[in-house]
């Protein structure tokens, strides 16, 4: 059930939701159609919003108005998380964490946007669990162990995680894969 909560618990979460989804205040405006200035305000505390203010904000968001006023409902067996402008994740950063944000989630998807200089000096990567590789888009060379694969868009791989892994795009063209990592059950 949401309870509102005081303007200083709306200031921190505003800003916060707004940054860790990758948003400027200017894209937020933009998404909920109010001004920069309003939404800096309230960021700031110098302004509530009304009902609707927050509806349109958590709408933009693609959040609740119970996380936005600092409320999170942990019994929600559906976790969303919203693609900005048509994109998974942040497309400005190498890996972007797209669902299995809640600590009990078992499984965590990534996007991960392999570069064609992470060829020589980067180490392999290995964990505990299993994967699931899916390409997006480009071509992608996955190193497993000493094996080597060339994956191209719709291929999809999984294996065991523990075997040491690096990911190189092999194309001038951006790539991007969908990373799904579950933990073993002991």
């Amino acid at each position: 059930m949401l309870h509102l909560g005081d303007p200083i618990e709306m200031t921190l979460n505003l800003k916060f939701l707004r940054v860790q989804s990758g948003m400027t205040l200017e894209q937020l405006a933009t998404d909920s159609g109010l001004t920069r200035s309003y939404l800096s305000k309230l960021e700031r505390g110098l302004s509530s919003p009304s009902i609707g203010s927050a509806l349109k904000i958590a709408k933009a968001l693609g959040t609740s108005l119970d996380r936005l006023y600092g409320q999170q409902d942990d019994k929600d067996p559906v976790s969303i998380v919203r693609a900005k402008n048509g994109k998974p994740g942040d497309p400005s950063t190498h890996l972007s964490l797209v669902a299995g944000l809640a600590p009990d989630r078992v499984m965590r998807a990534f996007i991960v946007r392999p570069t064609q200089t992470a060829k020589r000096g980067r180490i392999m990567s290995h964990h505990e669990g299993e994967e699931i590789l899916f390409i997006l888009t480009g071509k992608i060379e996955l190193l497993i162990g000493k094996r080597k694969e060339v994956l191209y868009p719709g291929d999809c791989v999984q294996f065991d995680s523990t075997i040491p892994h690096k990911l190189t795009a092999l194309s001038s063209e951006a790539a991007s894969a969908l990373v799904v990592i579950a933990a073993k059950e002991s």
